[in-house]
Parts: C-alpha cells; structure tokens; sequence
C-alpha cells in the first residue's frame, strides 16, 4: 500500500464526499423504545441510526425532562456506535431553544445529528442552525453538529433547493404525514400510505424535488416512513419503490420490524460491491488513470460512482472483500 492513493485522496479533490449515512433512520421517542432501540443496534451494529424524538415524543409540559432523559441516553455505556441523533421542536414551540440549551452542552459530543422539524422556509433553517451553532461555540463544543432538516411545509418544498445548499445540513427528510395535511383534504389519506404515496401527483412532485434538491447539493434524500408494522413484503416494496423510482437513499422507520426489510433493499448488492472493489483497486494500482475492467473502460467518472457504493455498502452492513479494506483510510 505504500505509495497508493486512497479513492477518498483523489477523486473529491476541491468538493466534499458524499455523506455515507446508514440506510435506515429509527425513530424512539420514549426511554424504553430508546432503550431497545439501542439494544438492537448493539446486536446488528451501526446499521441504523436511532433520533431521539424531543418533539412527539416530548409530553406537553415535561419538554425539559424528557430532554434530560434523552441527554442521558445519549451519554450511556449502551451508545456505543455514537449513531443516535435528536428531534428537536419545531421553530414555532416555545421549547425548541430549550432542547439545544439542555441537549448541546451537555451530550454535544455524542450526538450524531440534530433534526430540524416544520421549517418553513430556509430562513427559519438559517435561525436554527445559526441557534445551534452559537450553542456549541458557547458550549466549548469542537465539532458542529450535522443537521438534518424536515421538508413537511409547502414553503420548506417551495425552498428546499436553498435549504439544501445550507452549510451544514447532511440530510433533506420527507415528512408526508404532514405535508399531506397541509393540503387541508385536497389530497385524500390514501396518499399517506402505498400505493398513493408514490402515485398522487402533488406527492410525487414532492418527493422528486427532495430528492433532487438534495442529491444536487451533495445531501443525502430520507424518505418518509412506511405505515406498514408487520407486512415484511409491504415495507420492503415501499424502500424499493423510494430507492429505486425516486432517489432515496434513506428511510425512516417507525418501528423495530421495519428495519431490516429496508436495509435489505437500500444495500448494495454483493455482486455490485464486489464488481465495485476490483475495478477500483485496478484503478489504484493504476494511478487512478483509465483501466479496462471486463472489456469495459473506466476513469474517475466511475471510479467516482463505485468508491461512493463502496462507502454506503460498509454504511449498510454488506460484507465486502477483505481487499477492500486496503481502499479506505483509518477515518473512512
């Protein structure tokens, strides 16, 4: 290896990567699914990310306890990945500040993200990051914590393109549950569940925007969740319709279920990953100059394409070639 540049050395030179985030985002609002969501994310590892929910998960008038509750979870011996994140209120709650003030200080350094829910437009992003931001300085806090914003308002979908571009936010989320119901009934409630969801016109729009907006500013696109809890084959067509039709390379679950049916469809399959490692190891061994894999030609446009499939599929769980290893470096 001495000598050979490393794909993440040579092909994002001047840009950052692609954030290799895991396939599925867990949503526990109280400490007992907290609890068994770390349990199970000790057991299959850092797979998912579990978001402590500050916000639905909060009981009305107990915001600062529930806070303290999750702040403490965070900093437990069961955290061990460092892949739990936070649901703040929205900006229209009075507590929204709170959650920062008692979360940050406090549990900053373990926090994977913090989302952002019902923005309205990316003005109303720009406070609340800017909110955090002097948080953290105020805190001693080293490292900016990633955002995660929700596009649930018809003025956050209007601004999604701006409000992906803003500094420091790594993912856009699809909240349809409410964006469904901002159209006060002129879309039905099928659209909140399949096969609506991915054919109702408005949605559809919605969800290529997100995605698009996203992909475009180099933020990864979470689709929302699916309100299937028990039908394996329901869930995984709902993560294969999102990834597939739509771009999505994220998904919110809802409950332990649903889980692994949509890592099992986000995952790269084997043979891409292993297809993935053998041209780019030509292509160190080469300088990362043109190579010809299986009479195909390849340079950095593809080199660029497998290196980022590599990366989701150690993000995903996929059991790659031992060689593999020799492509990343110790923070990859």
């Amino acid at each position: 290896m001495s000598g050979l540049k490393r794909p993440d050395e040579v092909l994002f030179e001047g840009e950052a990567p692609f954030p290799a985030l895991p396939a599925v985002d867990h949503y526990a609002g109280s400490e007992k699914l907290i609890r068994k969501a770390l349990a199970l994310q000790n057991d299959m590892g850092p797979v998912f990310d579990i978001t402590c929910d500050c916000e639905d998960g909060a009981p009305t008038g107990a915001e600062s306890e529930h806070a303290q509750m999750v702040a403490s979870l965070i900093l437990d011996g069961d955290n061990r990945f460092g892949r739990v994140g936070v649901r703040i209120h929205d900006i229209t709650h009075p507590h929204w500040v709170d959650d920062l003030e008692l979360l940050v200080p406090r549990a900053g350094e373990r926090i994977a993200f913090v989302t952002l829910p019902k923005v309205r437009s990316a003005k109303d992003a720009c406070l609340q990051i800017d909110t955090l931001r002097k948080i953290e300085a105020s805190a001693g806090q080293s490292r900016p914590l990633p955002v995660h914003v929700l596009i649930e308002t018809h003025g956050a979908l209007r601004e999604v393109w701006d409000i992906a571009a803003l500094a420091g936010v790594e993912s856009i989320d699809f909240g349809l549950m409410d964006f469904v119901s901002a159209h006060h009934g002129a879309i039905g409630a099928d659209a909140m569940r399949s096969p609506g969801q991915f054919t109702h016109p408005l949605v559809v729009r919605a969800k290529c925007e997100i995605a698009a907006a996203a992909l475009a500013n180099g933020v990864v696109p979470s689709h929302n969740v699916t309100t299937e809890l028990r039908d394996l084959e329901v869930i995984r067509s709902d993560a294969r319709r999102a990834r597939r039709e739509f771009g999505f390379m994220r998904m919110w679950s809802i409950h332990p279920n649903q889980i692994r049916p949509i890592i099992e469809v986000m995952q790269p399959d084997f043979a891409e990953v292993q297809d993935a490692t053998e041209i780019l190891l030509a292509a160190q061994a080469a300088d990362w100059g043109p190579i010809r894999h299986r009479e195909r030609l390849h340079d950095r446009a593809s080199y660029r394409y497998y290196w980022e499939l590599l990366r989701r599929a150690r993000a995903t769980g996929v059991d790659a070639p031992p060689e593999a290893s020799n492509l990343f470096g110790p923070t990859n």
